[in-house]
């Protein structure tokens, strides 16, 4: 492998929105692009190839994984890209629906990572993205089980690089701000709401839905993943985005007092 032809990428979640837009640019970086969808039918961009695969499938991600070599041989950079959201107040999902989004969110990141590792290690290298967001960074009030999927991820990504290192595989983060994509119509609502939150969560789902809308377009994202992918000695984590980088700039140097102050107010919590 080499900078005009740097292998085979594998991006989950590929169908639309960041997915997409990281397939379609690592295609234009030089890579050979299999991207995934829970749909059978999903339709990518010229050049490449779609499969259809379930992350919370452990049978689905192997045979994802089986085809991608039958094809290609290889694999040589990982995004795990797939993600759903939840909007709520914490105590209003159950704890099926809690364990429904980390099976996607962290344990669909574990079935493809360790999916792929056995591959990488045989090649001798090997590049795992992971997409955080700057909800793994921050307290995010009504998105606290996705953020906690996030801080978990960003936990397990970045030991995980410490483990893979002497085998030629590194691990690094990608963590984007709001982004100009269908995640917010695709949230999931809390399967046991209580009144009390009524008011604020349609609040803050107002809050997120301006947020999008102002946010960065998912070419950003997707340019940031490039760059983590093909970098020669890659960083632990990568900001997407302005709102991104001052976020982790704030959460970094601010004081922890003024850093919740300054939060409980941009979302209109009151003390």
């Amino acid at each position: 492998m080499n900078k005009t032809n740097p292998g085979v990428a594998l991006v989950t979640g590929a169908s639309s929105g960041i997915g997409h837009e990281t397939a379609k640019a690592l295609l234009n970086a030089g890579y050979r692009v299999f991207g995934t969808s829970r749909r059978a039918d999903a339709k990518g961009a010229n050049g490449i190839t779609m499969l259809a695969s379930d992350v919370t499938d452990g049978a689905s991600v192997a045979k994802l994984v089986d085809k991608v070599l039958a094809e290609a041989g290889r694999i040589d950079l990982l995004v795990n890209n797939a993600g759903i959201g939840l909007l709520g107040g914490a105590e209003e999902s159950s704890i099926a629906q809690a364990q429904a989004v980390f099976d996607v969110n962290v344990f669909g990141v574990l079935r493809m990572t360790n999916a792929v590792l056995p591959v990488m290690r045989r090649q001798g290298k090997g590049r795992i993205i992971n997409l955080s967001s700057v909800m793994g960074l921050v307290p995010a009030p009504y998105n606290a089980l996705y953020a906690a999927t996030k801080h978990a991820i960003e936990g397990y990504s970045e030991s995980l690089d410490h483990e893979l290192r002497t085998s030629g595989i590194r691990v690094a983060l990608v963590e984007p701000g709001f982004t100009r994509t269908s995640f917010e119509e695709n949230l999931t609502r809390p399967d046991q709401p209580l009144p009390i939150y009524d008011s604020v969560r349609g609040k803050m789902e107002i809050h997120m839905r301006k947020g999008v809308d102002t946010g960065d377009a998912p070419m950003i994202v997707a340019e940031t993943i490039v760059k983590a992918a093909t970098a020669s000695v890659p960083k632990r984590r990568y900001a997407a985005g302005k709102l991104a980088g001052r976020v982790r700039f704030l959460r970094r140097f601010a004081p922890e007092a003024a850093f919740d102050k300054s939060l409980r107010k941009q979302m209109g919590l009151s003390d």
